[in-house]
């Protein structure tokens, strides 16, 4: 379905009961929570987006990183809230944000694979986003052609073929020019809430093998919110869920 907008954004959604949001990261579609909404729409209504500028969703030409949680209240206020949010990577930081502006709405925080809060590094950002944009912009590269080196980089060394070919597919289907806009919203904002003014329940989930947001920084995340658990999935890389879904499952099950 799509909650009007502009932009609209396209959900996927399962269940009744208290409001529960999966965010996907960077490289991601609402596609990529399949196994976690099968599991968790027995107990919640489950709800999963695609980010603007992704998937179904429209897309909108200038975009700065708050526009992500403004657009998540709109689908919030849409099921009726508050919300259980957890976000991977570029969706953690996007629960974060909302968490920080609008707290009414947010019950809970589960931060996946997720780098909020470390330090900014200009030169290593730049670097980033250069690497990033030649391969699309300068040798007329598609999202399809660079999907293997980008899941090459970012997944555990024992991933699955299946979810090997779940990441590839969700690579490839990125579009140019969203894709390269969000990377620079997201690499360019660092407005985070300090972690120890977290007053709500919080989970860490990280991949044993996570080389973006990796165990040590999630271990510093968990110490630094009040009361938060950690969770490392073994062998996992930086997608986690789609890794071994069972185990994320089952780490968010025990929190929930």
């Amino acid at each position: 379905m799509m909650i009007a907008g502009p932009p609209d954004i396209a959900v996927d959604f399962a269940g009744t009961g208290p409001l529960l949001i999966f965010l996907h990261g960077v490289g991601g579609n609402r596609h990529n929570w399949s196994d976690q909404i099968a599991h968790f729409s027995a107990r919640f209504t489950v709800v999963a987006w695609d980010a603007r500028g992704y998937g179904d969703s429209d897309d909108a030409p200038e975009r700065e990183f708050t526009d992500f949680a403004d657009d998540l209240t709109r689908v919030i206020f849409h099921f009726g809230g508050p919300a259980h949010l957890v976000g991977l990577s570029m969706g953690g930081r996007i629960a974060l944000d909302c968490w920080r502006r609008y707290p009414a709405l947010v019950a809970s925080l589960t931060l996946a694979d997720t780098s909020a809060g470390a330090p900014p590094d200009a030169d290593r950002i730049a670097a980033f986003l250069a690497l990033r944009r030649k391969p699309l912009l300068e040798e007329g590269k598609t999202p399809a052609d660079i999907a293997p080196g980008i899941v090459a980089s970012i997944a555990g060394p024992a991933i699955s073929p299946e979810a090997h070919a779940r990441l590839i597919a969700s690579h490839a289907a990125l579009r140019t020019h969203s894709y390269l806009d969000t990377l620079a919203a997201v690499t360019r904002f660092a407005d985070f809430p300090a972690f120890e003014t977290i007053d709500i329940p919080a989970l860490v989930i990280v991949g044993e093998h996570d080389r973006i947001a990796p165990v040590e920084h999630a271990r510093v995340m968990a110490a630094a919110i009040p009361g938060a658990r950690l969770e490392i999935i073994p062998g996992a890389g930086h997608v986690s869920n789609i890794e071994d879904p069972d185990a994320f499952n089952a780490a968010l099950d025990r929190f929930l």
